[in-house]
């Protein structure tokens, strides 16, 4: 069962996404040094780091774009890194990505932008079932009057949610959020943390919620993984990873809330 408290651990050993002894080099510069991790279903997992730690490369393994060095990556089942065309397509479906800048078509209005990626992966919707599927989520995140805006008419945090309501037309069962609060106000970032809560719940998706902003992990992850130097070194409730006396973890924590 979910609890409300986005620091209790989900008590389920129904990994969604389980990795074993990640490994990931780029010549010389070693990013990511044996990682493991598990995501359950339904869990919301945020992956905490300063920039350049590894934390976009762990997502882009994850959906195929990179290949391990070493280790194992299993998604829904599926060793990520032994799929090949149309089974990678297929999972890859199955998995949302929000992009750090929403990666909206400008020259689409927002209607256009949601309705793209379903033309592109389902031939034969009607166009009631794409309008319909349009306005689901446009009200999922609180932005239906905003359907025939291009946009350059919005604001960073309606681009946000614009973007998350594109990932979540395909019906997702995973989330990855890559810095989903990056670049926003205090208030606007509020708001976003609050959607990811509820799409979450209303969705069901497990995710894993890619930030260097320690609100964001403690308010969004049912659990948080904090990478640095290459591996994680605590895993667990946000409270429990924190209450460390170990100095990278402290300074990460001091240079968030103290600075």
């Amino acid at each position: 069962m979910r609890s409300d408290n986005h620091n209790d651990i989900i008590d389920t050993s129904d990994a969604v996404i389980s990795i074993r002894g990640l490994y990931k080099s780029f010549g010389a510069l070693d990013v990511l040094k044996g990682i493991d991790l598990d995501v359950h279903k339904g869990e919301n997992v945020a992956v905490l780091g300063r920039s350049g730690t590894g934390k976009s490369v762990l997502i882009k393994i994850l959906v195929g774009l990179l290949r391990p060095d070493a280790g194992i990556v299993n998604v829904l089942g599926k060793e990520v890194d032994k799929l090949k065309g149309k089974e990678l397509d297929a999972l890859r479906l199955k998995i949302g990505f929000s992009f750090q800048n929403s990666a909206l078509y400008d020259s689409m209005d927002v209607r256009g932008n949601l309705e793209f990626p379903l033309r592109m992966n389902f031939k034969n919707l009607t166009k009631k079932e794409i309008d319909t599927a349009v306005e689901e989520v446009l009200e999922a995140v609180g932005l239906l009057d905003k359907i025939n805006q291009l946009p350059s008419d919005l604001s960073g945090g309606q681009k946000k949610r614009i973007g998350i309501a594109r990932t979540l037309i395909l019906k997702p069962e995973i989330m990855l959020y890559d810095e989903p609060t990056s670049g926003l106000d205090p208030i606007t970032s509020i708001e976003i943390n609050d959607l990811i809560n509820n799409v979450q719940r209303r969705y069901k998706t497990s995710s894993i919620i890619i930030t260097h902003d320690l609100t964001c992990a403690k308010v969004t992850g049912n659990r948080v993984a904090i990478l640095l130097d290459g591996t994680f070194l605590k895993v667990g409730t946000f409270d429990d990873v924190f209450a460390t006396q170990e100095e990278r973890i402290q300074s990460f924590f001091n240079y968030n809330f103290i600075t």
